[in-house]
């Protein structure tokens, strides 16, 4: 029992959104090898990289209001004071943008960056760029989420990126909703920008890989100011 719970504790769940992709690369890959016998074995990679693409693993969040966790698993690519999308209605003053850049090997179930009430849910249609150019915040298709926080509202924009065609949430406005808190997912390669009011201290730097659900990005009500990093 002791290795058996030991290899059911290793293997990570598949979020049941890739289910469909997971069965179909395995058909395709039975249809190439009756075909030809060597292709089932390549068919079988990709099938085990869907599945490792829509892994869903349990993640340890920090329970602390004054906290914005990342939304996402990936690259830190952006942290900088700009004008928030007009969609989100969250005024036309500057403020603090963390974005996060998820390539295909990233996990992509996202998750929400802080505890509140969702007050609203904006689509925009759009092209799509490499989501870890700085533009594809402006020009790419995207999701907005407005999130109530005992600090005020936030945002929360999911951006569909040069692969990806397909964002999905299953959030709904007016529902409450905890820090880690799964909300949505994005096929194949995406970003997701947290909108922050000024004033908020970032805790990561560019370059940075982060954790969604479990990596601390920003911090409210503090007087330490930016935190000074090196990478080693």
């Amino acid at each position: 029992m002791s290795l058996f719970n030991t290899v059911r504790n290793t293997i990570v769940p598949v979020h049941k959104e890739g289910y469909p992709f997971v069965a179909a690369f395995f058909v395709a890959s039975l249809v190439l090898g009756w075909i030809f016998k060597p292709l089932f074995w390549i068919g079988m990679i990709f099938t085990l990289w869907c599945a490792y693409f829509f892994r869903d693993p349990e993640r340890v969040t920090p329970q602390d209001d004054d906290l914005v966790i990342s939304p996402a698993d990936g690259k830190v690519s952006a942290i900088q004071m700009v004008t928030p999308p007009a969609e989100l209605n969250l005024g036309s003053e500057p403020m603090l943008r963390i974005s996060v850049f998820m390539n295909v090997f990233n996990c992509h179930v996202n998750r929400a960056p802080m505890r509140g009430r969702i007050v609203s849910i904006n689509y925009r249609s759009g092209s799509f760029v490499n989501a870890e150019l700085d533009k594809a915040s402006e020009d790419n298709e995207r999701n907005g989420l407005v999130i109530e926080t005992r600090h005020g509202q936030i945002g929360v924009v999911q951006i569909a990126g040069l692969v990806a065609r397909r964002i999905l949430c299953w959030a709904n406005p007016n529902e409450p909703v905890d820090a880690g808190e799964r909300f949505g997912l994005i096929r194949f390669g995406s970003r997701l920008d947290v909108f922050l009011p000024a004033g908020t201290a970032p805790r990561v730097s560019l370059g940075q890989t982060a954790v969604a659900g479990e990596t601390v990005i920003a911090e409210f009500a503090s007087a330490k100011g930016p935190v000074i990093s090196r990478r080693s």
